[in-house]
């Protein structure tokens, strides 16, 4: 399996080959925990997520992905942001792909399901919220969960 290196601003990061848009879900429960996993490409801790299919919406990518890395069902309810900083650039080496960030921030509820670990995440665990960002993860990651647990009035644009 190939390893997923995030880079902010570096001038020694590869050059970016392609743009993907991509969904990150908070689902959030009732004891003011969020769902987190731990991925297996970089060992970072992060809130679900990835590419929109073709054919499918925003909300139908946000919960089959959630689905997919952590065995929870969700149902999506509301927008945070959207990040396209041309700064950050995700490299997959298992095919080279450079990525710009193209990712939108959704909130969601859990509807069913338990947690489970896939081949996308070694660990799938509900933290305090509070506390999530404090977890080893990515910059963009981080500022993600900052902009939820400060209930934007308005969406991000980042």
């Amino acid at each position: 399996m190939g390893r997923r290196i995030d880079y902010y601003d570096d001038p020694n990061a590869p050059k970016a080959n392609s743009l993907v848009p991509s969904v990150n879900v908070v689902v959030a429960n009732g004891k003011g925990e969020i769902l987190m996993i731990r991925r297996t490409d970089n060992d970072n801790w992060a809130l679900p997520g990835g590419a929109i299919d073709l054919g499918e919406s925003i909300a139908e990518a946000g919960v089959r992905e959630t689905k997919e890395e952590t065995g929870i069902d969700c149902e999506i309810t509301g927008l945070v942001g959207l990040y396209s900083d041309p700064k950050h650039l995700i490299h997959y080496t298992s095919n080279d792909e450079v990525r710009q960030e193209f990712s939108i921030l959704l909130t969601a509820r859990p509807t069913g399901g338990t947690p489970l670990p896939s081949d996308e995440s070694r660990e799938v665990v509900w933290v305090p919220a509070e506390m999530a960002a404090t977890l080893r993860m990515d910059r963009s990651m981080r500022l993600r969960i900052g902009h939820y647990l400060t209930r934007p009035a308005s969406p991000i644009l980042a």
